[in-house]
């Protein structure tokens, strides 16, 4: 609770959004054309997170001028209720209106009203599992900003400072495994393989890891069980871990082109070609170079809060905080000029 607190004053002591000039220029003929944000309207929350969601989601919507309507999960509902509660008797207090955050209650079919209300929700954004967010991909009518899962790769490329690497690999994986950003892949270039792998499963296996291997990672090291092909796809969302000797970073980038959700992809490496050919070529939300994935998170990029983490392309991408949950429009500021 009193984190919840804590998150909802940072966010009120951040920069308003709404407002902002974005960019301005002036036309030939006089006319000022200016670019602005503004909210967009009323943004519904669909989502099967911890019920700290429910105040970070309800303050991102105050700050950036929008109402919001949450829609948390069953298990959570009750403690909802009294965190929405909480923020209405708030409101009311600050002399706003109560309604500007909004607790959505009832079975699936009110889900698909809220998924269907085009017209009166401007913008739904989804965050939990896998299936939930397609449901609401696949079955809303209302704009929907789509928050994917995390499977989330780290390559250890050749030139890597191994203590390093390690490290990363550690706080990637052990320090809140059940959470998107967590590291889910490891892949290590074949040539450090068979004296960087038994270090890490010295470390992981310390902490309680399992780690699910290929042919190559098996003979580096026997503590790697045997991985399933499907074990490369998703997310573990626990203290289990793929491995994947490769080539090199041709062969990492093409794993990782072929497997990733979108989410985070890290590389540990002292060669800067290869730092820049990993962040030019792999096509994820958020980049890391020898760096957590943990990182990827809106608190930490100092966004105060977040509502969720963006994994499409359109608008927003990455963690969403308050400029991601504002839309903008054209001020036109002219002394009587026509066009000829």
């Amino acid at each position: 609770l009193a984190d919840m607190a804590r998150g909802l004053r940072e966010l009120a002591a951040l920069p308003d959004p709404v407002g902002e000039t974005v960019r301005g220029w002036r036309l030939p003929n006089g006319v000022r054309v200016e670019q602005v944000r503004v909210p967009f309207g009323v943004i519904g929350m669909i989502y099967e997170a911890r019920p700290n969601v429910t105040a970070d989601a309800a303050g991102i919507c105050l700050k950036s001028g929008n109402a919001s309507l949450l829609r948390g999960s069953a298990g959570c509902l009750r403690t909802n209720r009294v965190v929405v509660a909480a923020l209405r008797a708030g409101l009311e207090a600050a002399g706003l209106p109560a309604d500007c955050v909004n607790l959505v209650e009832g079975g699936h079919e009110v889900t698909g009203e809220l998924m269907r209300a085009r017209g009166l929700v401007d913008l739904l954004v989804p965050r939990g599992g896998a299936g939930l967010i397609r449901a609401v991909v696949e079955g809303a009518t209302v704009p929907v900003i789509e928050t994917g899962t995390g499977n989330c790769h780290l390559f250890v490329d050749a030139s890597a400072d191994q203590d390093m690497a390690l490290a990363i690999i550690l706080n990637a994986k052990t320090q809140r495994p059940s959470v998107c950003n967590a590291l889910e892949t490891l892949l290590v270039h074949r040539a450090i393989a068979d004296d960087f792998l038994p270090k890490a499963l010295d470390a992981l296996t310390g902490a309680g890891v399992t780690v699910h291997g290929d042919g190559p990672s098996r003979a580096a090291d026997a503590r790697i069980v045997p991985a399933g092909e499907h074990e490369y796809e998703a997310e573990y969302l626990g203290l289990d871990l793929a491995c994947a000797v490769v080539d090199d970073l041709d062969a990492a980038v093409a794993h990782i082109r072929r497997y990733s959700t979108g989410h985070s992809e890290t590389i540990v490496t002292a060669d800067a070609a290869a730092q820049r050919r990993f962040t030019d070529e792999v096509d994820a939300a958020v980049v890391l170079v020898n760096a957590s994935s943990r990182f990827t998170d809106g608190g930490q990029f100092g966004f105060g809060a977040e509502i969720g983490i963006s994994t499409q392309k359109l608008h927003a991408r990455g963690p969403m905080g308050l400029t991601e949950m504002t839309t903008t429009k054209y001020l036109l500021l002219g002394e009587g000029q026509t066009r000829a």
